[in-house]
C-alpha cells in the first residue's frame, strides 16, 4: 500500500524553514485531521521558528476542513465540516483553572506551533476540544487571522472596563492594532489610534478611528487628558519605552490592557495607580467558545482583517517580512492540498 503525503513548512534550524513532505498521521483518540486551507502569519510565529525545537511545524491561524476523526471525537464535529484552530491546542479539563472553567489558562495545554505542530502545511492534527466552527460567512483567508490577533484584541476590549461612549485608545496600529480599532469602533467607543509616525494615520482613521496621534509629533498621555482620559488603553506593543509614557493618559479607574508579550520591565510608578484606582492587566486570547463569539461578531459588525496572500512555499519570504514589520497588515499562507501517494 502507498503512503499518502503532505506539504508543510517546518523549522529547519532556529531562524529557518524549509518545505518538506511528510506521511499523512491518522488522528489519535479524541482529534482530528484537518485539510487545512489558510493559515495566517502571526508576529508570534517568529518567536516560534527562532526558538521551538526543529522539525516544529509552526502556525496558530489554522482554518479548514476535517477529513478524519479519532475515536472518542464527539458528535459535534464531523468530517467535511470548516473549523480553525488558535494558538490554544486544547485545555485537559482536569487542571485547577480547568476546573474553574477559566480553559484559556489550562497549565497543560499546547501551544499550536510551538509546542505541537501548526498550520504551516496542507494537513494538520489537532486535539478536538481547541476546534473552533468557522461561520460560512467568511472565507478562510478572511477567517485565518481573527483566530488569534481578532480574538486576542476582542477579548481585551471585553475586559478593559469601558463602557459605550468612553474613551479608548488602541496604542500600536498593526495586525493586532487594526483589528482593535475596528472592534472599539463598533463597540461604541470613543476610539483614539496611537502609533509611530504618519504611515498608519489613514489607515487608522479608515478602518473606524475618530483620532490618530503620532507619537513622534505629540504627547499621546496629554492627547487623551484633553479629552477626559481613556478609560481603557489597549496596548498591542511590546516596547516597555514606547508603553510607559501612555500611563498619564489614563482616567482614573481606568485600565492599560497589555497584549504584547515584550520582555522588558514595565516601569510603573505606584501613585500613578494608587491615586485614582488605575489598573494594568494581560490579557490572553481566548477559548475556542471566545473565539466563536469573536468571529460571530466580526460578521455581525462587518469587522474584516486587511489581508495578503501568499502560497505555503513562499512561508520564508512571509516570515521574513514579519520581522522587517512591512505587512499592511496580515499575511497569510494558502494551501494546494497537494497530497500525494508514495
Amino acid at each position: 500500500m502507498r503512503q499518502m503525503t503532505y506539504r508543510a513548512m517546518q523549522i529547519a534550524r532556529p531562524g529557518e524553514v524549509e518545505l518538506v513532505e511528510r506521511s499523512v498521521p491518522v488522528p489519535g483518540p479524541g482529534e482530528v485531521l484537518i485539510a487545512v486551507e489558510a493559515c495566517g502569519v502571526c508576529g508570534a510565529d517568529v518567536a516560534d521558528v527562532d526558538s521551538a525545537p526543529p522539525p516544529r511545524v509552526p502556525g496558530h491561524e489554522v482554518v479548514g476542513r476535517i477529513v478524519a476523526l479519532g475515536a472518542g471525537v464527539p458528535a459535534l464535529w464531523q468530517a467535511g465540516q470548516r473549523v480553525g484552530v488558535g494558538r490554544l491546542g486544547g485545555h485537559c479539563n482536569v487542571c485547577p483553572q480547568c476546573r474553574q472553567g477559566r480553559f484559556q489558562l489550562c497549565t497543560d495545554q499546547p501551544f499550536v506551533g510551538s509546542t505541537c505542530d501548526g498550520g504551516y502545511a496542507e494537513m494538520m492534527v489537532a486535539r478536538c476540544n481547541a476546534l473552533v466552527a468557522i461561520p460560512d460567512e467568511l472565507d478562510a483567508h478572511e477567517a485565518a487571522p481573527i483566530l488569534c490577533a481578532g480574538l486576542a484584541t476582542f477579548n481585551a476590549l471585553r475586559k478593559c472596563g469601558a463602557q459605550a461612549g468612553d474613551t479608548v485608545a488602541i496604542a500600536g496600529i498593526g495586525g493586532l492594532g487594526h483589528m482593535a480599532v475596528q472592534y472599539a469602533r463598533r463597540m461604541g467607543f470613543r476610539v483614539i489610534a496611537v502609533g509611530r509616525g504618519t504611515a498608519p494615520a489613514d489607515d487608522a482613521l479608515a478602518l473606524g478611528a475618530h483620532r490618530y496621534v503620532d507619537t513622534h509629533s505629540e504627547d499621546a498621555a496629554a492627547v487623551l487628558q484633553s479629552l477626559g482620559g481613556a478609560q481603557a488603553i489597549v496596548s498591542t506593543m511590546g516596547t516597555a519605552a514606547a508603553l510607559a509614557p501612555l500611563l498619564a493618559g489614563l482616567a482614573p479607574t481606568g485600565r492599560l490592557v497589555l497584549l504584547g508579550a515584550g520582555k522588558e520591565p514595565l516601569p510603573v510608578a505606584p501613585g500613578q495607580l494608587v491615586v485614582g484606582e488605575r489598573q494594568v492587566i494581560g490579557s490572553i486570547t481566548g477559548s475556542p467558545y471566545d473565539n466563536e463569539r469573536t468571529l460571530d461578531f466580526s460578521v455581525l459588525a462587518g469587522v474584516r482583517p486587511m489581508i495578503e496572500t501568499m502560497p505555503l512555499e513562499r512561508a520564508s519570504e512571509a516570515l521574513a517580512r514579519i520581522r522587517a514589520g512591512t505587512p499592511r497588515y496580515r499575511i497569510v499562507l494558502t494551501m494546494t492540498h497537494a497530497v500525494q501517494p508514495r
